[in-house]
């Protein structure tokens, strides 16, 4: 404690240089904005990771049952009408995910489609909703099956609902032999309609997803009941708890051949590839702290050639090298947690600014982004962890400038 005393008084007595006073609130300011900047740069990737959860893909279901193993759901039907006969299901339905090529006029374009069937719009998923031009369908009066393509498509391929255009999906032959010949053979096609371009706000579907009847679907991949998921509504007003309830009972009555997935696992990939960008830039934010405390090194070293005469003086009444060490490094302790202080305060102020007042923005035309501003979230577990690493690094630093001391006396 009396070490402690003494380090604060050579830090806040006048200093016979005033270069001393200066270098050490350099230190300080160096260290508060490396702090500062690891809490802001945190916070936003928590402000997009955020704004992922609250754009998610509204095509995606509360919970997708799929197989394990990766394979296709036989009798999918079958099983569908008994997870949506459960009491707390509100409905589900087979759908099919798969890839295949969109050919209209001279324009063509990898594409992946998903056949729903006719009870999806209604009871699991609002297509309606979704459509940016046209109508949803699954039939034309023409007779050709209905296909609803996203914006993405729809621009790269200059389709416009309105005209009614004619489009061709392509998908490889999964039974029967193919004749080298003859390529073409091997491939199945199917003509349909385009009614409607729709838009979910979530840029990997909007690129390149199409909807087309669940029937169309399985005609054209030689299917009869088999599906690649079951997508399950537990209720417009679920709350997580609901549905992670309703993800449990389905996981024990459907086993170990099955996997139930919410949404937030649906799109783990992308979550995780957020989370490790963000804990990536943490540590590369944590070498920027490190190199300012090269200018607390620096301070703590003027300190003690200007203080040498003091701990010869306390060495001269008793005092232990060791207690005399504890006082620098006290001193390179207090300096990087003030600077630490300093920064979270600041980093802290800026984010909450930039959280309610959207002063940042992004670039881009307006409406071409989702949200016009950068999204800042202040995380109470980035602020711990923020805080960690300057403990760390004042520990270090008190180690330091301990040995500084320790030479000095020498």
């Amino acid at each position: 404690m009396l070490s402690l005393k003494i380090a604060l008084r050579y830090i806040l007595a006048r200093k016979s240089h005033s270069a001393v006073n200066i270098i050490a609130l350099i230190s300080v300011g160096g260290v508060a904005v490396a702090v500062a900047a690891m809490v802001v740069v945190l916070s936003i990737y928590n402000g997009f990771e955020e704004l992922s959860r609250r754009k998610m893909s509204r095509l995606d279901p509360q919970l997708k049952i799929e197989r394990t193993d990766g394979r296709m759901i036989d009798n999918a039907d079958s099983l569908a009408a008994v997870v949506g006969a459960l009491p707390e299901i509100a409905a589900a339905a087979p759908t099919i995910t798969e890839r295949g090529l969109l050919v209209s006029g001279p324009h063509q374009k990898p594409v992946v489609f998903r056949g729903i069937d006719a009870g999806y719009n209604r009871e699991l998923i609002s297509i309606d909703s979704l459509m940016e031009a046209g109508v949803y369908a699954a039939e034309t009066s023409t007779g050709y099956p209905a296909a609803q393509v996203a914006v993405g498509v729809a621009n790269e391929m200059l389709i416009n609902p309105l005209a009614s255009p004619v489009a061709h999906l392509y998908v490889p032959r999964r039974v029967g032999r193919i004749n080298p010949a003859n390529p073409a053979a091997a491939f199945r096609e199917q003509t349909m309609m385009v009614s409607g371009v729709f838009r979910v706000d979530d840029q990997d579907v909007d690129a390149d997803n199409i909807i087309i009847p669940l029937d169309v679907a399985r005609e054209i991949l030689d299917y009869s009941t088999q599906a690649t998921a079951i997508e399950v509504n537990v209720g417009a007003g679920a709350s997580e708890a609901d549905i992670n309830g309703a993800a449990a009972r389905l996981a024990v009555m459907l086993g170990d051949s099955y996997t139930v997935r919410d949404r937030l696992e649906q799109r783990r990939e992308a979550f995780r590839m957020i989370a490790v960008e963000k804990w990536v830039t943490f540590m590369m934010l944590v070498m920027v702290l490190i190199i300012a405390l090269f200018n607390i090194v620096s301070t703590v070293s003027l300190m003690i050639i200007e203080k040498r005469d003091n701990m010869r003086t306390l060495r001269a009444l008793g005092a232990t090298e060791h207690s005399v060490g504890s006082i620098f490094a006290a001193q390179g302790m207090l300096i990087t947690v003030f600077g630490g202080i300093v920064g979270i305060v600041v980093g802290v102020a800026l984010s909450f600014a930039q959280q309610y007042g959207r002063f940042i923005k992004l670039s881009g035309a307006p409406g071409s982004t989702v949200v016009d501003a950068y999204p800042v979230q202040v995380s109470v577990t980035d602020i711990l962890a923020v805080a960690a690493s300057v403990t760390i690094m004042s520990v270090l630093m008190a180690a330091v400038a301990r040995l500084l001391a320790h030479r000095a006396l020498r």
